[in-house]
């Protein structure tokens, strides 16, 4: 069996202790033995950012450009094999694998053209005879610490960043998916990333991700509210910069008014595709009362039908969970949510395949209020519920009744009520006759309240986590 080792100082190094990484469609499948990184491991990653980060910083922005650029290009010609190797360890069925191999090629093709187009300002002092130029340079060394559900896209909308304003990274990717993390790092050492810009360590995130916290200059996190919370934390003590992108409860609403056949689509698009692990699932939908009884029936006839199978086998719909800890999460928020008075009109069920794995059926809940705890916690798996509402206020003011703040949408054709929601929802994203799950890569990605804490991600929002702005005063020679 291969093992992989973490990527220091522009070399592989193999550690004594490694985590087998498993096919949560086949259990009997290992897709390697990878390397489970210390914290001495995170301190040399360290330091050899520290020592190459000035020459990264200094390599001019069409050397960057270029570096970058081939790193996308990489992805999208091996989009097929990266998008399978994703799909066997994460579960994701290979379309979803693949889109989102090509959604990270994107977003690094978009960022090596933004190093190019990054530029600062100039402008005259309120000082006669004086000037004044803005602008941004590197942060320093960042750790980034990505999820396990997006485990190449979401790295890569951290990464591309980082290195195309000049910064030197640790990445500590999680433990269920390193097999993506660590073809996204031999990807960019080949491309020419310089020894030391970037370097990968897998392993625990009480050992490998507090030493990263501990020791950089700014981290930026995707993955629980706990943990994100510890982070913040952890970074104001030690007065660093900080991101924190974290869990969701998002609403979508469907209005009287809404086409039946477009609120269906968003509902089991939104909430159940992956397998409802996207922190942008639609997990509480909001129904107005005229359209409820059809809606639900149109709902549970769609999940009826939905094929929940071997991610790679052609047909499968739905993959498995990621794993037997998520899949027992989910089965205790099913029990929850009936011994809470929630009606299973949809019962999630364990399924058996002809390969051992972590498969469960769709669970949609009927007859749920909001203030049930089924509707206040993030279940993270293929489990919706219905809320029934008189009218658009009780709708809306629903929708913002949660600690969370990420995604939320409306399913109307009203254009009134269309521009009322994007204006008062309490939420990061707003969707308009959409799932609540999908985003572009070039526009600006992150949530309000729990979800979020720190600047947005992606596009050219990025730089202000990614860079500090610098200020200069001149008086001409």
């Amino acid at each position: 069996m291969a093992v992989f080792g973490n990527l220091i100082a522009g070399e592989w190094r193999v550690g004594t202790e490694t985590r087998a990484n498993i096919n949560p469609s086949d259990t009997n499948d290992v897709i390697g033995e990878f390397t489970v990184g210390s914290r001495r491991d995170v301190e040399d990653a360290v330091a050899a950012a520290r020592q190459a980060m000035k020459g990264w910083a200094s390599h001019t922005e069409q050397q960057r450009a270029d570096i970058l650029f081939r790193v996308g290009e990489e992805m999208f010609a091996r989009r097929e094999d990266l998008g399978e190797q994703l799909a066997r360890e994460e579960g994701k069925t290979r379309a979803e694998g693949i889109g989102e191999v090509i959604r990270a090629s994107q977003i690094f093709r978009f960022f090596a053209g933004e190093v190019v187009r990054f530029g600062g300002e100039f402008l005259p002092s309120v000082r006669p005879g004086i000037d004044v130029s803005i602008r941004r340079e590197p942060v320093g060394v960042v750790g980034l610490i990505t999820p396990w559900n997006f485990p190449i896209a979401i790295a890569a909308w951290k990464i591309a960043p980082a290195l195309a304003y000049g910064n030197a990274v640790v990445l500590k990717p999680a433990d269920l998916t390193p097999a993506s993390a660590w073809a996204l790092a031999d990807i960019l050492h080949r491309a020419g990333v310089p020894a030391g810009v970037f370097n990968l360590v897998m392993g625990r995130g009480t050992i490998v991700g507090q030493a990263i916290v501990e020791m950089t200059d700014a981290v930026s996190f995707t993955g629980s509210v706990a943990t994100g919370t510890g982070i913040v934390q952890t970074a104001a003590s030690r007065m660093i910069r900080v991101q924190c992108e974290m869990g969701g409860k998002n609403p979508l609403v469907v209005m009287d008014d809404a086409d039946l056949d477009v609120a269906i689509n968003c509902a089991v698009d939104g909430s159940f595709f992956q397998t409802g692990q996207r922190c942008t699932a639609s997990s509480r939908l909001i129904v107005h009362e005229a359209i409820h009884d059809r809606f639900i029936a149109g709902v549970a006839e769609r999940l009826e039908k939905i094929v929940t199978g071997h991610a790679l086998e052609a047909g499968t719909q739905v993959g498995p969970v990621v794993d037997a800890k998520q899949l027992e999460q989910d089965l205790s928020y099913i029990d929850i949510g009936e011994k809470g008075g929630a009606h299973a009109l949809v019962r999630g069920q364990r399924l058996n395949r002809e390969t051992p794995g972590f498969y469960l059926s769709p669970t949609l809940f009927t007859e749920t209020t909001n203030d049930m705890r089924i509707n206040r916690e993030e279940v993270f798996g293929p489990v919706a519920a219905v809320i029934r509402v008189k009218d658009y206020e009780e709708a809306l003011a629903t929708a913002n009744d949660t600690p969370f703040g990420l995604s939320s949408g409306i399913v109307t054709r009203s254009q009134k009520l269309s521009q009322h929601f994007q204006a008062n929802s309490e939420s990061g994203l707003t969707m308009v006759n959409l799932p609540t799950a999908g985003l572009d890569y070039h526009v600006p990605f992150g949530g309000r309240k729990g979800s979020s804490y720190g600047p947005r991600e992606q596009g050219r929002y990025a730089a202000e986590f990614y860079t500090i702005v610098k200020t200069s005063y001149a008086m001409p020679v």
